[in-house]
């Protein structure tokens, strides 16, 4: 299946190969000091080019002045798809960072998570037990105590005054065992607590609610400007306005079959009342 990201990369190709007319990929990769196998794959969208590469293949096909176009074409292409693998090359604790700065520049932010807690609410161990998961799961670098720290560190914005937080959550997340059972007792707890925060908006879409759409993958909303979704294999950074207004439809959905106040308290309540803790 070829994916938005992999036909984005092929259109930065083609236009690389355009640039080249007139002389072979050879020529260009002595040039460039490169192995001739690094052209062709740049050009079949086979790999994906940095700015230096862009910046580098300008300069040696005679048109220093298309490096803008070709570098917003990058941006272009990384916005839409970020691989786990590429992202958590360095650990967890990058990645996190790089979420607080879009937290830091927003006013109102909207989040949908299907199977577990958002992590601007979880407790430190069900953090930690998230992002073992995942670790294991991608074979990462095990940053896990880094990242939990930095996860916590942005949970300090909750109680910033001048944010909106809105978060729907479907009723499945609260009985999801990612964690031990009494490290999920204290994370529904920390629910319960959170849903008389002032700038917090806390509801949960009912197992039982009739919904007009299915519940897929979680994202987050930042004003109207970007939207970041979840896969297994990739967080997608959406900044279109056509699918950040997608987004939002779906959120609204979500938010249409959601209870809140007393009604979210009960469900969190049954929850817990439900774990086994002897």
């Amino acid at each position: 299946m070829t994916t938005d990201f992999q036909r984005a990369r092929q259109g930065l190709g083609a236009r690389l190969r355009e640039l080249r007319a007139g002389r072979t990929g050879r020529a260009l990769a002595e040039q460039l000091g490169w192995p001739q196998s690094k052209v062709s794959k740049l050009e079949t969208g086979r790999q994906t080019a940095t700015a230096d590469d862009l910046l580098a293949w300008a300069e040696a096909t005679g048109r220093p002045e298309v490096a803008d176009e070709l570098l917003a074409r990058l941006k272009g292409l990384e916005s839409r798809s970020r691989t786990w693998r590429r992202q958590l090359s360095a650990g967890h604790r990058p990645v996190q960072d790089a979420l607080t700065v879009e937290y830091e520049r927003s006013s109102v932010l909207r989040a949908w998570e299907p199977a577990m807690v958002v992590g601007m609410l979880q407790t430190p161990d069900y953090a930690r037990a998230i992002f073992t998961r995942y670790g294991a799961l991608h074979q990462t670098v095990r940053d896990t105590d880094d990242a939990v720290r930095a996860r916590l560190r942005r949970q300090d914005m909750l109680y910033q005054r001048g944010r909106a937080w809105h978060i729907l959550m479907w009723e499945a997340a609260l009985h999801a065992r990612v964690c031990e059972p009494t490290i999920l007792a204290a994370q529904l707890d920390r629910l319960s607590g959170a849903i008389g925060l002032d700038t917090v908006n806390l509801g949960i879409v009912p197992l039982g609610a009739t919904l007009s759409i299915p519940p897929a993958n979680g994202f987050w909303l930042y004003d109207d400007r970007l939207a970041i979704v979840e896969d297994w294999h990739a967080e997608h950074w959406l900044d279109d306005a056509e699918s950040v207004a997608v987004y939002r439809r779906v959120w609204d959905a979500a938010d249409e079959a959601a209870v809140y106040g007393s009604r979210a308290h009960r469900l969190i309540a049954r929850a817990r009342a439900r774990l086994d803790l002897a």
